[in-house]
């Protein structure tokens, strides 16, 4: 493959669509916070490059006439980090948005890319797995619609078949509550050694996902329906524990994976007291 790969720019998800069938081993390029990076360290090397940074259709938030939220995957973390209409039980993911990397990646990265290349320390897949997000991805051939929880498959891994695209990110309309997200990181900006993204609506109804600690972000109905009916330390200790019994960390330079189980439900209890002190003062 090129060391040197030719770029593209496409004004339509058409044409984009188009390059990325006819050309083997092409990628998507949009912000290029962590593509470039991996070219750069040689974990990648495209054949070539379609930009997707002139298409309309990728970029900006709009709110659907039932009240979901659509977000276009060339949409920049900073965009999103200050939308004021992803609040209440959405709020968690403007709460991630924030606290990816520092203000310039926060300027150049994108959502889409952002879980694309599926890395287990990033910040947007526990948040949008705790907000129930749906991914909606395009082809030359179709388009499909797969819900978050399962859009990502092992390591680095997502669904995405070649010349597949992530095109947007779809939210249900936001519950009156609060979303949060806890990242335990060495220093701010830093990929997450644990992360915990909640959704607390003002109905009972809660979802809880856990980052950094596995291939997946850690997810358990059993656990959301426990945090849903019962916010007592001895039920949120038994929901950190089916979170943790889920986690497969590694060791690395951030921390052992000793550790990482250690933090899951101590992360989870601070997260879920954060989330109704923030309830109490909204009320």
């Amino acid at each position: 493959m090129a060391s040197n790969p030719a770029l593209f720019q496409s004004p339509t998800l058409t044409e984009a669509l188009d390059l990325l069938a006819a050309i083997p081993g092409a990628r998507p390029l949009s912000g290029g916070a962590s593509l470039v990076a991996m070219m750069n360290a040689g974990l990648v090397e495209p054949a070539a490059l379609v930009s997707l940074t002139r298409i309309p259709e990728l970029r900006g938030i709009r709110v659907t006439a039932d009240g979901g939220v659509i977000i276009g995957a060339a949409t920049r973390h900073n965009e999103i980090a200050a939308d004021p209409r992803l609040c209440g039980t959405a709020a968690v993911l403007p709460h991630a948005a924030a606290q990816i990397a520092g203000m310039a990646v926060r300027n150049m990265g994108t959502i889409g890319g952002a879980i694309a290349h599926a890395d287990p320390g990033l910040d947007f897949p526990p948040a949008l797995a705790a907000a129930g997000a749906v991914v909606e991805l395009a082809s030359a051939a179709a388009r499909r619609r797969v819900p978050i929880r399962e859009f990502f498959v092992d390591w680095y891994a997502t669904v995405l078949t070649p010349g597949e695209i992530v095109i947007a990110v779809h939210l249900p309309k936001p519950k009156p509550g609060v979303g949060l997200y806890l990242k335990h990181a060495r220093v701010s900006g830093d990929f997450a050694i644990v992360s915990v993204a909640v959704s607390l609506a003002r109905d009972g109804e809660a979802h809880v996902a856990v980052g950094g600690c596995g291939p997946v972000p850690l997810a358990s109905a059993e656990a959301d329906g426990i945090v849903s009916s019962d916010l007592s330390a001895s039920a949120l200790a038994h929901a950190g524990d089916l979170l943790t019994a889920l986690a497969n960390p590694v060791d690395d330079v951030r921390a052992t994976a000793d550790y990482r189980r250690l933090l899951i439900p101590r992360m989870l209890a601070r997260a879920l007291n954060d989330c109704m002190a923030a309830s109490r003062s909204v009320a």
